[in-house]
């Protein structure tokens, strides 16, 4: 009787299966990358706030325009961490190198990893805001009561100045949220 029913299938309806399944293939595929492939754009366009990471600064002008940067901490729920920064806030003129700091500290019994994620307000600075050194390029990982200062190297393009849409901006806002580490989820 199985045989039976094979005799009667239409290969249309086959190519279609086969055709919904590779679209389905496709879609799942999509989904699974759209992450890394978010963060790759935001990384490239500074879209959403997103920084610029530079390796050295190239002897970038400083110039006489001042910005304040506010510096913003918040810690997952699922990472037994306080975190903060230990400034609120630093005033530097366009083009200059800061050096500031965040507290972290393992409030757990346990050793524990946990990583970084930053964005820039408003998000149109994003593609300006450029870090040299930052906690936040790897894994962090504290012991039990212990505590640490993690530096954040950063300067403003000067680029900024030119960019007659970031006329009015006065502040920046780097905000970081630690999550803990996926592996140890």
């Amino acid at each position: 009787m199985s045989d039976h029913i094979y005799e009667h299938s239409n290969p249309r309806n086959a190519r279609t299966v086969f055709v919904l399944l590779i679209i389905l293939g496709c879609m799942i595929g999509l989904v699974s990358a759209s992450v890394p492939l978010y963060r790759l754009f935001c990384a490239v366009t500074g879209y959403g706030g997103t920084t610029q990471r530079v390796e050295s600064e190239d002897a970038t002008p400083v110039l006489d325009r001042k910005m304040t940067i506010l510096f913003n901490a918040d810690t997952n729920p699922a990472l037994p961490w306080g975190f903060k920064p230990v400034q609120r806030s630093v005033t530097v003129n366009i083009g200059e190198d800061a050096l500031i700091f965040y507290h972290a500290v393992n409030n757990s019994d346990e050793t524990v990893t946990g990583h970084a994620i930053f964005n820039v307000t408003p998000f149109k600075a994003g593609p300006y805001f450029n870090k040299i050194e930052c906690f936040c390029f790897t894994e962090q990982t504290l012991k039990p009561g212990e505590e640490v200062d993690m530096p954040v190297t950063f300067f403003i393009d000067p680029e900024l100045a030119e960019d007659e849409h970031l006329n009015e901006v006065k502040e920046i806002t780097l905000s970081y949220t630690f999550f803990r580490s996926d592996e140890e989820q």
